[in-house]
């Protein structure tokens, strides 16, 4: 069905906890369900809507306009529209780029993504930053809300849920530098729900890049000959990944250069020992703020993520140095080994969307193989 300015089917949310928002279909009509979050994010969401670690989230963009510059076959990030669905204020069926391959309307519908539109996003933010993260319903079919709210019940928590295995590659590719660039050195990146922008940063720097399926035994990675390894975002509770997080430990005593984005950071942080929570809220945008520690400035950072490492776990792992830290609530934003070439970071420094503050630590990781082949 295409949605058009005067066409307005209508559509209702319903939250976990019983509150209720209607509005009008916005992309495909029918019923989706997920953890429903919010991105402050006020450009970029072509880029935001099609990030693997949204897998099963329903996202609400604070930003009061969405679709109106359409959608370009460039700002993607993964194959498909990754968000379970979408929340938004004004919606545009229409695209005002001259550059533009389509409207985001057909790119909705192209992926089967239920949304809703013209509601108050700024109350809905307000009620989710108050009561916290939970599961919502969108419905724009027209099913009983008694029939609703009982799917809604079933839908399980996210934490304890582990996703990377329903985004990950089922088998490995290579991505090399561009022809004219030096390959420099081999990287192995495992695949927990990779961003293409992060395998961009790597073959832009020169390395030739492996992706793994996340189900890849240490061994099968090591016998590449890589030069590092990356851990990539991805959605899911990394305290549900068990496999994973001995694997990384596997990775970690290779003595290989290793870093670690978004979940990979956390699967990183698990395989020493240390421990991950569930956020209340989570962060979510490209506009929040970091120190590094290490150098003393600020950064401003893309970010999406509903879990973190708890600070409380840190006593018991002296080996771990936190490098980075949210100004906003001082949360954990970055570790490194103490021993070892081995660091990550919760925030997105390939910066897609978002400013490219951080994409330095893209120079670090081929800095810290370059090092390890000199003193090889």
């Amino acid at each position: 069905m295409v949605k058009t300015r005067e066409s307005k089917v209508p559509a209702v949310l319903l939250l976990a906890d019983g509150k209720r928002f209607e509005g009008h279909a916005a992309g495909a009509v029918g019923i989706t369900t997920g953890e429903i979050a919010f991105n402050t994010g006020m450009y970029g969401y072509q880029e935001i809507f099609t990030d693997p670690s949204y897998h099963k989230q329903i996202l609400v963009m604070a930003t009061a306009h969405i679709g109106n510059y359409g959608v370009h076959d460039q700002e993607v990030e993964s194959v498909k529209v990754q968000i379970a669905g979408l929340v938004t204020k004004n919606y545009s069926s229409i695209a005002s780029r001259s550059g533009a391959s389509g409207t985001l309307q057909n790119y909705l519908e192209r992926d089967s993504v239920v949304g809703i539109c013209d509601l108050d996003t700024r109350a809905l933010v307000r009620h989710i930053r108050q009561s916290g993260a939970m599961n919502a319903i969108i419905c724009s079919d027209g099913t009983d809300e008694a029939e609703l709210m009982k799917q809604l019940q079933e839908v399980p928590s996210m934490e304890g849920l582990e996703l990377s295995s329903a985004v990950t590659v089922s088998r490995a590719y290579d991505a090399l530098p561009q022809e004219g660039t030096e390959q420099r050195h081999r990287v192995a990146l495992l695949d927990l729900g990779v961003k293409r922008s992060i395998v961009s940063c790597l073959t832009d720097r020169g390395c030739a890049v492996r992706v793994f399926p996340m189900q890849t035994t240490a061994e099968e990675i090591l016998a590449w000959s890589p030069d590092g390894i990356m851990l990539s975002n991805g959605p899911g509770d990394p305290g549900a990944m068990t496999e994973t997080v001995e694997t990384v430990k596997q990775l970690v005593d290779s003595d290989k250069p290793i870093f670690g984005i978004c979940l990979g950071h956390q699967v990183l942080a698990l395989s020493q020992g240390l421990k991950t929570k569930k956020m209340f809220n989570g962060h979510r945008g490209v506009n929040h703020p970091i120190k590094n520690l290490i150098s003393g400035k600020a950064e401003i950072t893309s970010q999406n993520h509903g879990f973190v490492i708890d600070q409380e776990s840190l006593e018991a792992v002296p080996s771990i140095e936190v490098t980075h830290v949210h100004l906003n609530d001082d949360s954990i934003a970055g570790i490194a080994l103490k021993n070892r070439p081995v660091f990550s970071v919760q925030y997105h420094p390939e910066a897609s969307a978002g400013p490219h503050d951080s994409r330095y630590l893209f120079d670090q990781f081929v800095e810290n193989m370059e090092q390890v082949v000199v003193l090889g």
